[in-house]
């Protein structure tokens, strides 16, 4: 019997330890994006957010209560290291962004297909970019290619 209080102690011990220890931070990739793993839901998408450094994590942020506050009952992941958002729960997906240096890329993959098409060109075919830079965000056109993409097709990724 004193051997299992032993390990009981030990145990509690360890959890207790464990608790005190800060979490790992995530490890930023080139550019500052955050490495996270692969999720599907609000939780890693936010997690991903909580990691973006600088000025870019507001701009993640404001992202993502544009799309959620455009699109009611989207559905989020994280794949790739990048959120990704859809109208069903693994897919199809009309956008996604990734952080680069100095701006947050946002691509939409059927950017062809909205009004005015996004500037920033793509070597697939349909697929649109927009590069957002300190401060630059257009938040009423933002939401309405956000609007129009939600209804497209999405891509199944």
């Amino acid at each position: 019997m004193a051997q299992t209080t032993s390990k009981a102690a030990k145990k509690t011990t360890a959890k207790k330890t464990a608790a005190k220890q800060p979490a790992a931070k995530p490890v930023l990739l080139s550019g500052g994006n955050p490495q996270i793993a692969k999720g599907y839901g609000d939780a890693p998408v936010q997690a991903y957010i909580a990691a973006i450094p600088g000025w870019k994590r507001d701009l993640g942020r404001q992202l993502d209560a544009l799309i959620v506050r455009t699109v009611p009952g989207v559905h989020k992941a994280v794949k790739w290291n990048s959120p990704f958002y859809g109208t069903e729960e693994q897919g199809p997906w009309f956008l996604s962004f990734h952080c680069f240096t100095k701006y947050i890329k946002v691509t939409f993959f059927r950017g062809t297909s909205l009004c005015p098409v996004p500037s920033g060109e793509s070597k697939h075919n349909e697929v649109r970019y927009l590069d957002i830079h300190e401060g630059e965000l257009d938040e009423v056109q933002f939401c309405a290619w956000v609007k129009q993409a939600s209804q497209l097709p999405g891509e199944r990724l």
